[in-house]
């Protein structure tokens, strides 16, 4: 039995390494040695921010957007969802500061209605108010993400280069205490195998995938999927949204960027714990027969191989360690990504088990009426 196991999960890698969209070899990736085009007119882009209890990276960001050298007309919507830590006031000064409140707005969400997420709800609101600009793209991304100053220029340049509908960059989340360096690298590896952006890319395949700290999107392209009220109760937004303007037709894309960084830092492991808990149950559509699977599959992917490889059955070794070093071996691209290294590589089974923990802990959330628990909302609640 034993040997039969070590097999399967052999051949569970070969099939991951080899045939799974080569989603660890980061093949997209937004570099400067990636260079397009600049298009004939600079399309319209209004930037739409959803703020929530952000005082401490708001201001970072806005002047992050009053310094983004674009040749186009350009807006920004910094929209306050209620915040209590005077979010909105740091952000007036910073517009105020940088002489740019004419380009970047601030103004607040009405309240939240049924049926909504906080996020979406706010973005929403942003997308109204700038109706009268007409942008021909929405530039949606988080109140805790800082871009370079070209980010904009060449979300634009792709865009149009390769006729996208939705243009995503997963920005760079911070990699420096212990927990971050363990957990987040796991955290895009993950990511990236449920969504290999290959499979995004492909218009015939039925993946689809976003990053919600920066997404790129035709006007027209929202209005054919439905507009923001046809994800309003997602929880997982970003990819919702990907899901939406694909099945409407779209072409939709998603890389990564070392450019745009996250500005939140995760101190400790019940910081990570808590992202991972606050969506990976909705990532399972609730379903206790999904989230078992989900523990069986982890297991036997990321921990077995370890553990097999210290068997007394010297059997199987062979097949253990060769699935430990393809799976250390699709690690480590991620791993130098974050410009670690490479010990942190064979350390991803250790990563998986806490993983697999949050998701537990998510669904325990979610049957306690506590689920997608954000800034003090539970956005995913159990239906009674």
């Amino acid at each position: 039995m034993l040997v039969f196991v070590s097999l399967l999960v052999f051949l569970i890698w070969i099939v991951l390494f080899f045939a799974w969209g080569n989603f660890w070899q980061l093949w997209e990736f937004d570099s400067d040695r990636v260079q397009f085009p600049a298009p004939s007119q600079w399309p319209r882009v209004t930037a739409v921010v959803p703020v929530r209890n952000e005082a401490t990276s708001i201001e970072a960001v806005v002047r992050a957007l009053a310094a983004q050298d674009y040749a186009g007309e350009f807006l920004a919507v910094v929209v306050d969802d209620h915040s209590d830590d005077g979010s909105a006031e740091t952000a007036r000064r910073a517009a105020t500061e940088v002489r740019a409140a004419s380009r970047v707005h601030i103004i607040s969400a009405p309240d939240l209605i049924s049926g909504w997420t906080g996020k979406v709800w706010a973005l929403n609101a942003g997308v109204k108010e700038s109706v009268a600009a007409a942008p021909e793209f929405y530039w949606f991304t988080d109140a805790d993400v800082g871009h370079a100053p070209d980010a904009l220029q060449r979300l634009v340049s792709r865009a149009e280069a390769d006729k996208l509908d939705l243009t995503s960059l997963m920005v760079l989340l911070r990699a420096k205490t212990f927990a971050e360096r363990l957990l987040i690298p796991a955290f895009l590896y993950f990511f990236l195998m449920l969504y290999p952006p290959k499979w995004i890319a492909m218009h015939n395949a039925k993946t689809a995938g976003a990053a919600g700290g920066c997404v790129l999107l035709r006007r027209v392209a929202l209005e054919r999927a439905g507009g923001l009220a046809a994800i309003r109760s997602e929880v997982i937004d970003d990819c919702a949204l990907a899901h939406a303007v694909k099945r409407s037709g779209g072409t939709v894309w998603m890389g990564l960027t070392r450019a745009s960084k996250s500005l939140r830092s995760y101190e400790a492991f019940s910081d990570i714990r808590d992202m991972i808990a606050r969506t990976a149950f909705t990532q399972l559509r609730y379903s206790g027969k999904l989230l078992a699977g989900t523990f069986v599959a982890m297991i036997l992917t990321f921990v077995l191989p370890v553990a097999l490889t210290f068997s007394a059955n010297f059997h199987v070794w062979p097949f253990a360690l060769a699935a430990w070093c393809l799976m250390t071996a699709s690690f480590l691209p991620t791993v130098t990504f974050y410009r670690l290294r490479p010990i942190w590589a064979p350390l991803l089974p250790l990563a998986a088990i806490l993983y697999i923990f949050a998701t537990g802990l998510s669904a325990v959330r979610y049957w306690s009426g506590r689920g997608g628990q954000w800034k003090g909302r539970s956005q995913a609640r159990k239906a009674m």
